[in-house]
């Protein structure tokens, strides 16, 4: 497979950034299609991270009634953390051109792939079901048009610059990153110099743990969420771009724009702790200065559409990877359009059906993901850095009797067990578990979740012969770009 030295790579330019529509889907990025800087990296994760959802993870604790101090640190703690796994994701898809959930099948197996990839698809769509209501609610404070129809109008805009393709997503948000940049700045300030605030709302004697660790936890799983994302939009990085880079550029975007948007609606939710996230922002932005408030609403609403754009696109990855385990079939544009046809109506029809008490609903959500995919992380990336370093062979990947076998009993198991230690030191509101009753309701089921997984993994991986399976992989993709 691809290595992590340059010399694997053809001595080509790197091509410019092509603003078609993208014809490939699930398959291979040949080298000589590689193009893109890495600085793009680190504009595509800020400017995800940007928008109105990521206000509402930072209202978390607010409402659950932490003071605003502790909710910020709450905020940018749990953003740092989930950010660090996220973001070594990044750097996979620089040296495999590939998108991030068919890279599971060496841990998984061709078949048992099927399990996280399924997760994932329900995540990308329960994560554009949410993101549709509240454009849609962010529309009717704007223009004061029938929510639903500000959704629908939401949901066709987003899903034209997904069927446009990479390219076009990464285009976008570098222009929604200086944009927001700016915005940011001037609320930072803003709210520094002109916007008051009960003086309680910054005494660390008001510190309580229960809310502190939901809002932690609940930007930690956020943060962790994008991993499902990541590889999608470094595939088509040039190959030596380099692990550091690919890292820091992905990790300073996301924890900057997210930390710096959940701050924003930790203090709008204290400001005006009756209205919704939307328009407690307004609110607070016109505060400020008159008509600012509108103007961050619109900026984060277009940053909304590039994320449900995100969104969009690796559903329809996901989905085409999953057509993939059961009919093996050539990527087309017709293929991709069809697959973001169906997960777009998935969504559409869960947004129109939603109720009220969105906040809370949306805690819930989080915390799902957060056992979901706390064990596939850990055992994506071990199996990445420690157990194959790197090295992997695209045919096997996409052969359904390859060397990665259809069902790994490794992944597998080491999955449902780092899964099953979760259980019993969580806290949602689904279920509390014994070991966070004793520590008064506090999740931390994820910090556990990591740990079991990645060791289960490691030390069943330990029979793994890596260095025949190294020498098999190379031999499979001798002629690999060639091909293409």
């Amino acid at each position: 497979m691809q290595q992590t030295t340059s010399s694997v790579a053809p001595a080509t330019t790197p091509a410019k950034i092509r603003l078609g529509v993208e014809r490939r889907c699930i398959d291979y990025v040949p080298h000589s299609e590689r193009h893109g800087k890495i600085w793009h990296l680190g504009a595509i994760w800020f400017s995800g991270s940007t928008q109105i959802a990521t206000l509402a993870v930072g209202a978390i604790g607010v409402a659950m009634g932490a003071n605003l101090l502790w909710t910020a640190i709450a905020a940018v703690l749990g953003t740092a953390f989930g950010t660090f796994f996220m973001a070594f994701h990044s750097t996979q898809g620089p040296q495999l051109g590939l998108p991030q959930m068919i890279q599971s099948r060496p841990q998984f197996g061709y078949m048992g792939a099927l399990l996280v990839w399924v997760v994932a698809l329900v995540t990308y769509v329960g994560y554009n079901a949410f993101n549709q209501v509240l454009a849609g609610d962010t529309i009717h404070n704007l223009i004061h048009i029938d929510p639903k129809h500000g959704l629908l109008a939401f949901t066709v805009l987003s899903l034209a610059v997904a069927f446009l393709g990479h390219d076009w997503i990464h285009k976008a948000q570098q222009w929604i990153a200086v944009s927001m940049t700016i915005v940011l700045i001037i609320f930072a300030v803003g709210v520094g110099f002109s916007v008051k605030f009960d003086a309680s709302q910054f005494s660390l004697s008001e510190f309580h743990g229960v809310p502190f660790f939901i809002q932690f936890f609940a930007a930690a799983a956020y943060q962790l969420s994008w991993a499902i994302y990541v590889s999608d939009y470094s595939r088509y990085m040039p190959a030596n771009v380099g692990v550091r880079a690919s890292f820091w550029w992905t990790y300073l975007g996301a924890f900057i724009g997210g930390a710096s948007m959940m701050l924003v609606g930790a203090a709008a939710a204290t400001f005006h702790a009756k209205a919704d996230i939307s328009a407690a922002v307004q609110l607070l932005g016109d505060s400020i200065y008159p008509g600012f408030g509108v103007l961050t609403l619109v900026l984060s609403l277009a940053a909304l559409v590039t994320m449900a754009s995100l969104n969009f696109y690796g559903a329809s990855l996901t989905l085409l990877s999953i057509a993939d385990s059961f009919k093996p079939a050539r990527s087309s544009v017709r293929a991709r359009l069809i697959s973001l046809l169906i997960v777009a109506v998935a969504a559409t029809l869960i947004a129109l059906d939603a109720s009220g008490d969105f906040l809370a609903k949306f805690g819930d959500f989080l915390g799902v993901l957060l056992y979901l995919f706390t064990p596939w992380t850990a055992i994506n990336l071990v199996d990445f850095y420690l157990v194959r370093k790197t090295e992997y062979s695209v045919r096997e990947i996409f052969n359904p009797r390859g060397m990665y076998g259809r069902w790994n009993w490794r992944g597998l198991s080491a999955y449902f067990i780092g899964f099953a230690a979760m259980i019993p030191f969580s806290s949602n509101g689904f279920y509390i578990g014994p070991f966070a009753k004793l520590i008064g309701n506090i999740d931390i089921g994820m910090v556990i979740g990591l740990v079991v997984s990645a060791g289960v993994y490691f030390w069943v991986c330990r029979s793994l012969d890596t260095q025949t399976e190294r020498v098999l992989a190379r031999q499979a993709d001798v002629g690999l770009d060639v091909d293409r």
